[in-house]
């Protein structure tokens, strides 16, 4: 195991810079989530920690050691694609041992290290099966195990379950817990999936356009998003914005709606100002301003649903209870419940704070 450093982590290529000074310390034994939406350049970060990509600035350290000049081989550290890469014509045991053999391990070590690795993910039983005789799941479990026998200093994921369907993506991300809790290895893991952030992560980092726009407990960054866009993408549904202007020490959002700006917050808010509330704290009958819209649709979803209708130019998305839920036509008034209201300064898109 062993903590990783990233220091000024620049990418160019050409003159497009698509990665813009990533400071982060990853401790020993952490599983830590670089979650984002396509093409923010999270897989990039990766690939430059893993030493496929070349640093245009900046440094990289795996337990203590400089490594930007170091080849990826020589890192100690293991990578599980989203492809799984197996080799078709081996056997699920000479997919797991082949890395080893490769490298000169003896036969007695193979052997342990990969029945140890099957052992830990339940593979015992295929380890004679080609891999085209396996399931997706059991599939990225041996590209797992190929990776758990190399002992490796850190495991990188490159959004290894986007190929598998919702059932085994579920069933996967609970073995990839389980795995980190028996070998308490460094781990990054890069998905655009925001569920699966909040799921695995120890400390999630937010990314937008090669940027770092946060990093935090999942549970923190849910409920203390620093940004409008980290508001916007962690959270399903995203959380409700109302443009508004302040009006003494209220915010007015239209509608002759106006919520309370708390007090901590006045002496840095400004003119321009977004609200926030998430659809889980919109309730009827609260005590707050209520928003008065017409539902419009309706997504069933078991035992909540979720309602959405229109509030002036915005669209509201409120999450009420699956076996009362109001039909299309119904009109309500939702108010936020107290403490859950988040404020933005519309201009830059960081939180108010105090």
């Amino acid at each position: 195991m062993a903590e990783i450093l990233l220091k000024g982590v620049k990418k160019t290529y050409n003159k497009l810079q698509v990665i813009h000074g990533v400071d982060a310390v990853i401790a020993d034994g952490e599983f830590i989530v670089i979650v984002g939406p396509s093409g923010c350049g999270k897989s990039t970060l990766l690939r430059m920690i893993a030493g496929l990509e070349v640093i245009t600035e900046g440094e990289i350290a795996i337990a203590g050691r400089r490594v930007n000049e170091v080849e990826p081989k020589d890192r100690n550290i293991a990578m599980v694609f989203q492809n799984y890469a197996l080799y078709p014509h081996m056997s699920v045991y000479d997919n797991i041992a082949y890395g080893l053999r490769i490298r000169r391990f003896t036969r007695e070590d193979i052997e342990t290290r990969v029945q140890r690795a099957a052992k830990i993910l339940e593979l015992g039983p295929y380890l004679q099966r080609k891999p085209g005789q396996l399931s997706g799941g059991q599939r990225q479990r041996v590209a797992m195990g190929r990776a758990i026998v190399r002992e490796p200093a850190a495991f990188l994921f490159d959004e290894p379950l986007s190929n598998l369907d919702a059932k085994l993506r579920v069933q996967m991300r609970l073995e990839i817990q389980k795995l980190h809790r028996e070998l308490r290895t460094t781990s990054i893991f890069v998905t655009h999936d925001q569920v699966e952030a909040m799921t695995l992560a120890d400390r999630m980092i937010v990314m937008n356009a090669g940027v770092v726009e946060q990093v935090g407990r999942p549970i923190d960054v849910y409920d203390h998003p620093a940004s409008l866009f980290v508001a916007g993408f962690i959270g399903s549904p995203a959380m409700n914005f109302l443009a508004g202007r302040r009006s003494g020490d209220d915010v007015d959002v239209g509608q002759g709606v106006r919520i309370a700006i708390p007090e901590a917050l006045r002496a840095s808010a400004g003119e321009a100002i977004t609200v926030g509330v998430r659809p889980e704290h919109l309730v009827a009958g609260g005590q707050g301003p209520a928003l008065r819209f017409t539902v419009e649709t309706v997504e069933a979803l078991g035992a909540d649903s979720l309602v959405h209708g229109p509030f002036g130019t915005a669209m509201i998305a409120a999450r009420v209870d699956g076996h009362a839920t109001p039909p299309a036509g119904t009109p309500l008034a939702l108010s936020p419940m107290p403490g859950t209201v988040h404020f933005f300064d519309t201009a830059s898109g960081k939180r108010i704070s105090g």
